[in-house]
């Protein structure tokens, strides 16, 4: 067995050759855990990736690991592995674990209205082998984008949504999503979701938006953001909670602007953040890399 502690992002998709799987593991911390895992795992057979941990206080705090690991044989292996799991980390410790066959790439769906830069920028990376997802559909509340879409191959399909009575266009979504994808990205779609549907959908949904909430609400967040003299534009992918873009944070990032620039430049700067920053949000989610605790995220890229 090998152990490589920090191993960096692009470790696991160009290790050694053959099934790989993803164990995360989440709990109170307590001595033996990384030992238990790593038992685990070598009797098994299982050569050891890539481990990352962190525990946010070694004296009884919360306890994070993700381990990517090779077996031959994985898919068979899984009943028994699970056991063994079952035994040494939630009997033992009372942890809580996910395994995942990363062979099997997670579904997903995005969301779109008329702003396209994020939705063909996420199709683009998918198509050139950046994003280890299935891209099962495209949903938008506008025909726009319909035939670039489907020029990825992916299909596509418009659900209207008009006025403050959203519930035959979410019955609709439902529909087409359940039992059909794995999580959900909204890439700029300018639709509110109800606490209902967030309830029901049942998978993750993953928003981005520019980095001005609460200070630049509504339409226009550039022309508003020029107005004020803003230094930095930005951009935040977060988790969707019932609590309107108030949900665990996933990924950030900034670019630096000054007074010369017009409110175009601002929005242009903005989009080429927001592609940046959803794409990894999306990388990172669909790798197992993002932990979520809470109102909380611990981020292994």
């Amino acid at each position: 067995m090998t152990l490589a502690q920090d191993t960096p992002a692009r470790a696991v998709r160009s290790g050694p050759p053959g099934p790989q799987a993803s164990l995360v593991v989440q709990g109170a911390d307590a001595t033996g855990i990384v030992a238990a895992v790593t038992s685990v795992l070598s009797g098994h057979g299982a050569n050891i990736v890539s481990l990352d941990q962190y525990s946010d206080d070694p004296q009884g705090g919360a306890f994070f690991q993700r381990t990517v690991f090779g077996l031959e044989g994985l898919r068979a292996a899984l009943p028994a592995l699970r056991a063994d799991l079952d035994r040494n980390l939630v009997d033992g410790f009372g942890l809580r674990y996910t395994l995942r066959d990363l062979s099997t790439p997670k579904r997903l769906a995005i969301f779109a209205s008329k702003s396209d830069h994020c939705l063909l920028d996420l199709l683009w990376r998918h198509r050139q082998g950046q994003l280890p997802v299935t891209v099962s559909m495209v949903i938008s509340n506008h025909p726009d984008v319909a035939d670039e879409v489907r020029a990825f191959g992916v299909p596509f399909f418009h659900v209207p949504c008009q006025g403050a009575d959203k519930a035959a266009a979410e019955a609709e979504h439902l529909r087409l999503l359940q039992g059909n994808v794995d999580f959900v990205v909204l890439a700029r779609y300018m639709q509110i979701l109800s606490a209902d549907f967030i309830d029901r959908v049942g998978v993750p949904i993953i928003n981005i938006h520019h980095s001005f909430l609460p200070a630049f609400i509504g339409a226009g967040p550039y022309a508003k953001a020029k107005e004020r003299g803003v230094k930095l534009v930005g951009a935040t992918a977060h988790y969707v909670t019932e609590k309107l873009d108030e949900g665990p944070i996933i990924e950030q990032d900034v670019v630096r602007v000054t007074h010369a620039h017009t409110a175009s430049d601002l929005t242009r700067r903005g989009a080429d953040v927001e592609r940046a920053v959803l794409s990894r949000a999306v990388l990172w989610h669909a790798e197992d890399r993002v932990i979520r605790d809470g109102n909380h995220t611990i981020v292994f890229a």
